[in-house]
């Protein structure tokens, strides 16, 4: 079994999201400790943004870095990623990657009955910590119904979300959450704990 660990928090040893992917890796390495895991820090190593160039064959650094992304990709059957939410929304380093695997004719295609996702039969796992707390139905905040989205998008039904929310609102009220969402994760033994 392969394991993709995904952070993209620019925060360092302060972030939230970080924490929590640690987490949740250990413990499932522990339940599962035949499982390889390939780690990626977007904001350490950032993809560029995509541009005329990253889409050339051309350019060979660059097409490189996109056939790695896709590859580790598809080669993975469980992807954790941590999200952080900066201004509504995931980090633009975690955007980056995702424009990597999102290709057509490899994790989706589109037919006669619209698009048809390719790259099923995994699971993707996402600490999300935002600094406020948004509510189930709330609109204005797009990092986690846009994952959602995508994924399915991608084929993968099997998304779930492990929340830190409230994270500016105190000291009291960061580590509160926190805590919950370490419950959540010792609980991942019974999956609907994650369940969004």
């Amino acid at each position: 079994m392969k394991l993709l660990h995904i952070d993209s928090s620019i925060l360092g040893d302060g972030s939230a999201s970080r924490e929590l992917t640690r987490e949740i890796v250990a413990r499932w390495t522990a339940a599962h400790p035949e499982t390889e895991v390939t780690y990626l820090d977007l904001a350490a190593e950032a993809l560029p943004h995509l541009s005329q160039k990253s889409l050339s064959p051309n350019e060979e650094l660059e097409a490189a870095r996109n056939a790695a992304a896709l590859e580790q990709f598809l080669a993975a059957d469980v992807i954790v990623i941590g999200a952080p939410v900066y201004n509504f929304t995931i980090p633009t380093q975690l955007k980056a990657w995702i424009d990597r695997i999102t290709v057509a004719g490899k994790t989706f295609r589109y037919t006669a009955n619209g698009p048809q996702g390719l790259a099923g039969n995994k699971e993707v796992i996402v600490a999300v910590a935002r600094g406020g707390v948004r509510a189930a139905d709330a609109s204005g905040e797009f990092g986690e119904p846009y994952l959602k989205f995508l994924f399915g998008f991608l084929g993968i039904d099997n998304i779930r979300f492990v929340r830190a929310e409230g994270l500016a609102i105190s000291p009291e009220h960061r580590e509160a959450s926190l805590r919950a969402a370490r419950a959540a994760i010792a609980a991942y033994a019974v999956p609907e704990a994650l369940a969004a």
